[in-house]
């Protein structure tokens, strides 16, 4: 191991890795040399900044800190800090659980890390990151906490009621992300519909946006993690006539059935929903929606599942994740109904709902076969160069493949690729 050396692992949502990209520059100024999600420990020390939302995610960051225990307890590593939504929740227990850890730091108190090395948090710095992602992209969060009691999330007992950031500081910052490079911005919240309402009294994602298009140097904006009730309509006119603002929205409604929509506590109705996703589609012709819906949440009968299928069959979304429900301590849920549907219930619902979506996504990206699109570059892997077009976020959604074949394109730049082929999870270009 290598003095004055940090690890660092990232685990969950994209709002973790800005925090962990914050670490990393202050770090990087007070003499440290930091590598970021490394394969195994290579460092001095490590820092896991977890993730609490659900069971899976829960247990990923247990095996993580348990792995690098073992390193600890084999001299390969000095110091273990562990930061984020996990230890911020579970503190006490994990210190008694896992006392190889050092010290454990919640999801906002993770500066104090820095003093207790010995260093000095750098206030002027405060909006500096050392970006993890290819350089020509970034994720800008605009917002911490959720105000939203949704049964199921335990969310706003993590992160506590929604904060939005001033609007200056965020375009602050957005600015200095261009001027070292960054053309592409998804802009990410754990509610972005909410966004001023605590700071200006009413809803200002629109006109945050409208700003945001205004930097010279951004190319792409993308949205991501809106929620249905209370929509900010007067978005829709800046997302279908800026250019730059991309024709993407991911926005999570979770199910469709009255009753299913009641329990969960989402404050929205299946008649609202679908008036919701059609004038989404008529004010922004081509949009490509992303949404998340759940399975399995207690009282789920066979035909709320029937209903949901049915939905995601006539919606066709461009782009769909899912997930169990796993009953979270201190929500709604947990202490007002009974986890009443068997895990593999649970799960034959899952794949069912799935299986459904890779067939609609197939058919979807066969529609783009002959058609041109503005595509950026994020890599070159193996035989094939990989980019995305503006439907497309990175991580989560398909890709576009080009043949190298002698082809010298450049990561971060832009070019125009002409679908020739596609599956269920890709799609196959050549710059025209």
């Amino acid at each position: 191991m290598k003095r004055n050396t940090i690890d660092i692992v990232t685990l969950g949502c994209a709002k973790n890795l800005v925090d962990s990209e914050r670490l990393i520059r202050q770090l990087e100024v007070n003499g440290y040399t930091v590598k970021h999600d490394p394969e195994r420990p290579r460092g001095e020390m490590a820092v896991i900044n977890t993730c609490g939302f659900i069971g899976d995610a829960k247990e990923e960051s247990i095996r993580t800190i348990l792995e690098f225990c073992k390193a600890k307890e084999k001299g390969h590593l000095k110091k273990l800090f562990v930061m984020g939504c996990l230890s911020g929740r579970y503190m006490e227990e994990l210190r008694s659980e896992i006392p190889q850890v050092d010290k454990f730091y919640g999801k906002f108190n993770w500066n104090q890390l820095l003093a207790d090395l010995g260093k000095v948090y750098q206030a002027e710095l405060s909006l500096d990151r050392t970006i993890t992602t290819p350089e020509h992209y970034a994720y800008l969060k605009i917002a911490e906490g959720c105000d939203r009691q949704c049964s199921y999330c335990a969310i706003p007992a993590i992160t506590g009621p929604h904060r939005s950031r001033p609007m200056e500081e965020i375009l602050r910052e957005a600015k200095e992300l261009v001027s070292t490079g960054v053309k592409e911005f998804q802009v990410i919240e754990q509610e972005l519909t909410y966004y001023g309402v605590d700071l200006y009294g009413s809803q200002k994602l629109p006109e945050l946006i409208k700003r945001l298009s205004d930097i010279p140097g951004v190319e792409w904006i993308r949205l991501h993690y809106a929620y249905p009730a209370h929509f900010p309509f007067e978005l829709l006119t800046i997302m279908r006539e800026r250019e730059n603002v991309c024709k993407y929205l991911d926005i999570a409604l979770q199910h469709i059935s009255d009753r299913m929509l009641k329990r969960m506590r989402r404050h929205v109705s299946e008649e609202e929903t679908l008036h919701l996703i059609q004038k989404l589609r008529e004010e922004v012709p081509g949009i490509h929606l992303r949404t998340t819906l759940m399975v399995g949440h207690p009282g789920e009968t066979d035909a709320d599942f029937e209903a949901l299928k049915a939905f995601v069959r006539q919606t066709k979304f461009d782009r769909m994740g899912a997930f169990a429900y796993s009953e979270e301590e201190g929500t709604y849920a947990a202490n007002c109904y009974t986890d009443d549907i068997p895990h593999t219930v649970k799960q034959n619902r899952l794949d069912e709902l799935m299986g459904i979506q890779e067939g609609i996504s197939a058919a979807l990206n066969a529609t783009k076969i002959g058609k041109v699109f503005k595509t950026i570059i994020d890599r070159r892997e193996g035989a094939y160069f990989v980019g995305r077009t503006q439907f497309d976020s990175p991580e989560v959604d398909p890709e576009v493949l080009i043949k190298v074949a002698g082809k010298n394109l450049q990561t971060g730049q832009f070019y125009p690729v002409k679908i020739i082929g596609s599956d269920e999870y890709d799609l196959f270009g050549e710059v025209c």
